[in-house]
């Protein structure tokens, strides 16, 4: 049996995220198009009858860390660097940017093995394109192995995932066969919350909220089989225009995060979800390590 585990790295919106959910199976973290979107160090469990493979999904490091939100999630994925048996770089196929350069010098003080990936390829229309790129890319700095893939199409994924299986060492399983994901109800909540609003708000707003949730409990249904999980949220923004427009006209906008959160979160906990949503504003939220250790998005 082997088992180990395994950090996903590179700048945001490379499609660290996307890839996560291909490998394990199902939806760990949110995926959305806007950069940034993971703020969380996140664990997705890769079962197989040979072993077992702990993938910790990272906020995407950036050079712009302006705001305590901002170094908090770089310091996320820095500490996931550590204690771990592989490290995979994740990069955009023909897009090497500052940030890829800064990612790779900070990779060049890591003890474990490095891999490379190169995901988007189905976006490439010319393929003769790649080899080049694979040779450009792979006299950076010595990789464990270099792999083309597609998160999105499945191109190689099972491919990495033997790949990195067959690195792993020797060793028991670290998380019993049933767990997929190494979080909580209530975090999922949270976050299938702000993939919904991320996904449907626009510009910057996305950057100045978070959701908190205040309330969760589960009880047997009143009629037939299974579980009611009532879920009251808070979406906390920084202004009170951003307020106006989380919540939209009559209520439109956060009514419509509200039912697309909630039948995402039915089939994801598998019974009737009742889901209250509410937004507030704490003034500059982002940039109080107060704040931001209340919403758990601090390493303190």
């Amino acid at each position: 049996m082997q088992s180990g585990i395994v950090t996903l790295i590179g700048r945001p919106n490379v499609g660290k995220s996307s890839l996560l959910n291909a490998l394990i199976g199902r939806k760990a973290s949110i995926v959305s198009h806007k950069p940034q979107t993971t703020r969380h160090a996140i664990q997705g469990v890769l079962h197989r009858p040979e072993g077992q493979v702990v993938f910790v999904d990272t906020p995407g490091l950036h050079q712009q860390a302006r705001r305590a939100l901002n170094r908090a999630m770089n310091d996320a994925a820095a500490n996931s660097l550590h204690d771990v048996d592989l490290v995979v770089f994740v990069v955009e196929s023909l897009r090497w940017t500052d940030e890829d350069q800064a990612v790779l010098e900070r990779l060049r003080g890591v003890s474990a093995a490095v891999a490379l990936v190169i995901n988007k390829v189905d976006r490439v229309t010319d393929k003769s394109r790649l080899l080049p790129e694979l040779e450009r890319l792979g006299a950076l700095r010595d990789f464990a192995f270099i792999m083309p893939l597609s998160a999105t199409k499945g191109y190689n994924v099972q491919v990495l995932a033997a790949e990195i299986l067959g690195r792993m060492p020797e060793g028991p399983p670290l998380y019993p066969p049933d767990m997929i994901v190494g979080y909580d109800n209530v975090f999922l909540a949270a976050e299938t919350v702000r993939e919904k609003l991320t996904r449907l708000l626009h510009k910057e707003l996305p950057y100045a909220l978070t959701v908190a949730i205040e309330s969760y409990a589960v009880e047997p249904l009143q009629r037939g089989p299974g579980e009611m999980h009532r879920i009251g949220a808070v979406v906390w923004v920084e202004r009170e225009g951003q307020k106006k427009i989380v919540i939209g006209e009559d209520g439109g906008t956060l009514k419509q995060v509200g039912t697309a959160a909630r039948r995402e979160l039915e089939k994801l906990l598998g019974g009737k979800v009742f889901l209250q949503l509410w937004c507030r504003v704490r003034d500059n939220w982002s940039d109080d390590p107060k704040s931001l250790k209340q919403f758990g998005l601090s390493g303190d």
